[in-house]
């Protein structure tokens, strides 16, 4: 991409030089706050800020925590940028603004911002999730939560080029951001299947082992079907001893022995439950994300930790917890659960002790080569994200040209 022929300092230091054509100029000059509220229901479109994008909210969202009238949401016009002004200190990830693509009514906890004729919204969509994207934002804002107000807008310095370049900024960002997003979606579909692939052969080996040639008989589990013919199905509780996770707060230390929950270790404690191989299984909340350690461990309360019995390899049975439908015991209500009961009456099928370690051997194989595929995909995201982050940055601030 090429440069303009003359740059000039800016003033800003964070901007650096500008194109010749191009002014700095304070928000006052072409951005005002819209305060139209809802008065008398001319709206009824509810509008909200999510991941950096407007969107329409369904009904079913407007429900539990909504005013009893929307009266006091304040009027969106399509173009209007729409701003979440609070908690820039605790919050410096999240993408705090967008453009509106509806008409339609928002929460006054959101700054509304709207642009003169001599600016257009699209380019400064873009300036605004740059300042965003590098941080630039949280300089601003005061207050013990570093909130902002319209004010501190109307004094920023922003790059203003003439209002044709900012049409053709906004237009080339559209057609390039929405490539890069593309390509970004398709890897990540990419990434699901590959896990798919993985759920898949998990499944298949520890139901239907790694010979495709050998006799089958039904099983009588509908989850499991046919089995090889010299397989048994047995319970959990002839295969595991399932012993339920305690409160970790009285031992919690800086350090020590993992405290495990269900999104793995978060804490230390200064002492252990176990000490040995064991599978870890959510009893509320995340209950079909089964976990495998060895060592010494303490677990919380809402989980249980199972411990093989004898002839049964702990790794092969967490790759048989891994493919148990444990939806089909969680309760009807906004955290899942699942007893100790329903643990032990479960059934799987199980294969000879040799069997059991020549799946777990290709598992790991299987495991290792998909993990790698995802590694990278997820690499080339990662940079895709950069470069689309560093491309706004270039040319918002007039780094190169696009015409």
């Amino acid at each position: 991409m090429q440069r303009y022929e003359k740059y000039k300092d800016s003033g800003v230091d964070w901007i650096g030089e500008i194109p010749e054509g191009w002014e700095i100029l304070p928000g006052i000059s072409f951005i005002y706050e819209n305060k139209a509220k809802n008065k008398g229901m001319i709206r009824n479109t509810v509008l909200s800020l999510s991941y950096g994008k407007i969107r329409v909210k369904a009904e079913s969202e407007l429900t539990g925590l909504v005013p009893e009238s929307f009266e006091t949401y304040q009027l969106v016009n399509v173009g209007d940028l729409i701003f979440r002004p609070t908690d820039l200190q605790n919050d410096t990830v999240s993408l705090r603004s967008s453009i509106s693509e509806y008409d339609g009514i928002i929460t006054s906890a959101y700054l509304n911002l709207r642009f003169k004729e001599n600016a257009n919204p699209k380019y400064f969509h873009y300036f605004f999730r740059s300042i965003d994207n590098n941080k630039i934002i949280y300089g601003l804002g005061s207050g013990l939560r570093q909130n902002i107000s319209y004010l501190d807008f109307r004094r920023f310095d922003f790059p203003f080029p003439p209002l044709e370049e900012q049409q053709a900024i906004a237009t080339f960002l559209d057609d390039k951001t929405a490539k890069i997003d593309q390509t970004i979606a398709i890897k990540q579909k990419e990434i699901e299947l590959l896990k798919e692939r993985r759920q898949i052969l998990i499944q298949k080996a520890v139901t239907k082992g790694l010979d495709a040639t050998v006799p089958m008989k039904d099983s009588g589990v509908d989850w499991i079907g046919e089995i090889p013919k010299h397989w048994e199905v047995r319970k959990f509780k002839y295969c595991l001893t399932i012993k339920n996770g305690q409160d970790y707060k009285h031992v919690e230390t800086d350090s020590g022995y993992p405290v495990i929950g269900s999104g793995g270790q978060f804490a230390y404690a200064s002492k252990y439950l176990y000490d040995g191989e064991a599978i870890l299984l959510g009893r509320k909340g995340t209950i079909d994300k089964p976990q495998h350690i060895n060592g010494k461990f303490w677990t919380v309360d809402t989980m249980f930790y199972s411990i093989p019995k004898k002839n049964f390899l702990g790794k092969f049975l967490f790759y048989c917890c891994q493919c148990i439908p444990f939806s089909f015991y969680s309760t009807a209500t906004a955290l899942p659960s699942m007893t100790q009961k329903d643990l032990n009456n479960h059934t799987i099928a199980i294969p000879s002790f040799e069997e059991q370690k020549q799946i777990i051997s290709s598992l790991e194989d299987i495991e290792a080569k998909i993990a790698k595929a995802i590694a990278l995909k997820e690499q080339e995201i990662e940079k895709l994200k950069e470069y689309k982050t560093v491309l706004i940055d270039n040319v918002v601030t007039g780094k190169v040209r696009v015409s």
